[in-house]
């Protein structure tokens, strides 16, 4: 494993620490039973070094220490995954393995807390940004990661860093939400299948009470005294919803979406649905910052979206640079014989174009 240089951990550390973070994520299943999970990716701290790695079985990862040195927990890998990640090849976001289990992290500033590092546990220390890797190495379902969470003490990177929580899926659509507060990891249900930041999941679903009114479709015309009352366009049944960026709007906005979605066919469809249901919580750039405060420009506050059929087994995604679809189909690695690597996300930074058809 190469060490992480200093500028990498700063980087990584300012993206942790950073409130300009917005990731939202969600969960569908085809009408074949085919489970996709989907999220976008939300840095507008800075532009990242966004990266896809391929892991095969027997790979050995450390953790990195607050220190900056490697020399946490140790971890080789049983099964073979893919995934997306950022600024270091052991710094995966979201992936899923050859068994089907998909894991991502979100950011989650202000409610969580691990335990304090302690030298003397150094063995059993793993990096909040690290987690992804150990449970894609490590598990095939979510019973085999709650019976091993006991065995590790997450940490973070840098302790005075916010903290994260995480998405794990099984291929079959069952769902946890895993989160530390006050050093105790508490494993959530999330049968709606919606995950974005702060607050916490119970916190998330207890708010949609507060949009018991929303629905699909348009409201009929009402009499109000002497006049009457009509919609002024289609889907007014939805006014009320949020359309801000925080993590309750966000949430919010994307249960409903979800659950008005019509169903696809297959896991593929699903997965084209996804992107075009998160385009709507695409963060402008501009709306990260105040007025003239912004240091740099950027495309997009969303850096990436991915979405990933884990019952077939195959990832898409694309970028704030190119929001031409990408594909990884996990059958066509050979985990046991393909070695350990890593690319950028975009080979070129830029939109591919391509001309319509003109007869003259």
């Amino acid at each position: 494993m190469k060490i992480l240089s200093i500028v990498s951990v700063t980087a990584i550390c300012i993206v942790i620490a950073t409130n300009a973070n917005a990731c939202t994520g969600i969960t569908m299943t085809a009408r074949d039973n085919s489970v996709v999970v989907a999220r976008t990716v939300d840095w507008a701290g800075s532009k990242m070094n966004n990266m896809y790695v391929i892991v095969p079985r027997g790979h050995t990862e450390q953790s990195l220490l607050p220190n900056g040195t490697v020399g946490g927990a140790r971890f080789t890998a049983k099964y073979g995954f893919v995934g997306l990640g950022m600024q270091q090849p052991e710094f995966v976001v979201e992936g899923t393995n050859e068994a089907g289990l998909s894991a991502a992290l979100f950011y989650f500033p202000d409610y969580g807390k691990y335990q304090p590092y302690s030298p003397a546990m150094k063995a059993n220390s793993l990096a909040d940004f690290q987690v992804v890797s150990w449970i894609l190495s490590r598990f095939s379902t979510i019973a085999e990661v709650k019976e091993a969470i006991d065995n590790i003490k997450i940490i973070n990177i840098d302790p005075t860093a916010s903290t994260v929580h995480w998405r794990i899926t099984e291929p079959n659509g069952h769902q946890v939400v895993l989160e530390i507060v006050n050093g105790i990891p508490h494993f959530y249900e999330n049968p709606l299948g919606v995950i974005a930041n702060s607050p916490g999941l119970p916190w998330h679903l207890t708010n949609l009470n507060n949009y018991i009114n929303i629905r699909s479709g348009t409201e009929n015309p009402v009499k109000f005294g002497p006049i009457t009352l009509r919609s002024l366009s289609h889907g007014t049944g939805l006014l009320g919803l949020p359309g801000d960026f925080s993590s309750p709007s966000r949430f919010v906005r994307m249960a409903f979406f979800k659950d008005y979605a019509i169903p696809q066919d297959t896991g593929y469809d699903t997965a084209m649905q996804s992107f075009h249901l998160l385009n709507n919580v695409d963060v402008p750039f501009g709306t990260a910052y105040k007025t003239g405060t912004a240091k740099f420009d950027m495309p997009s506050s969303t850096q990436w979206t991915i979405a990933t059929d884990i019952t077939n087994k195959v990832i898409y995604y694309h970028t704030m640079y190119n929001r031409t679809i990408r594909r990884i189909d996990m059958s066509k690695i050979d985990f046991a014989n393909i070695p350990f690597q890593y690319h950028p996300l975009d080979k070129t930074q830029q939109e591919m174009i391509f001309d319509a058809t003109v007869k003259q």
